[in-house]
């Protein structure tokens, strides 16, 4: 798996400071994407940084971690986010984590989807927030907090687990 860039104080991802991870590798090629050169898998570097992520992670001011892309959670970059998450919520059981995906929560990543792996419930376990749907650039709204367009949802994980439980 290769990453774009990490973000060590991220504002923009989710609430509070954040560290962020921008993982290489797109097939949904959105008109309009902020982040178009992540589309390539080969964009960026090997991805080899779960070290400087957990240190990174270390300050009592960072509130969480946010993973975005590309596309978490294409096939190829499932296994290895699903250990760095796991081991991020291993380690900072109290910080959120964010999740940005152009696929649907409850059609591509459930057994069955599009997208569905071996890792992909691993994945989900340790994701707080996900926000999904592609980005639809005839419905961008600028006035939205933490998603380029209306289309897209902000998925309390949390919450859709315990209701589940119910």
């Amino acid at each position: 798996m290769n990453y774009g860039t990490i973000k060590n104080y991220d504002i923009a991802n989710g609430t509070g400071v954040r560290v962020s991870l921008f993982v290489s590798g797109c097939r949904h090629h959105c008109k309009g994407c902020f982040n178009s050169e992540t589309w390539d898998f080969n964009y960026g570097n090997p991805y080899t940084k779960e070290v400087e992520i957990l240190e990174a992670l270390k300050p009592a001011y960072i509130q969480g971690f946010s993973l975005l892309g590309g596309e978490p959670f294409e096939p190829e970059n499932q296994k290895e986010l699903a250990g760095l998450l796991q081991k991020i919520k291993e380690s900072y059981p109290e910080k959120n984590v964010w999740c940005y995906t152009g696929y649907l929560y409850d059609v591509d990543l459930i057994p069955g989807g599009k997208v569905y792996t071996e890792y992909t419930d691993k994945m989900l376990a340790c994701i707080d927030t996900l926000v999904d749907g592609e980005f639809i650039e005839a419905e961008k709204d600028l006035t939205l907090e933490f998603r380029g367009s209306r289309n897209q949802r902000i998925l309390h994980l949390d919450e859709i687990r315990q209701n589940a439980k119910n």
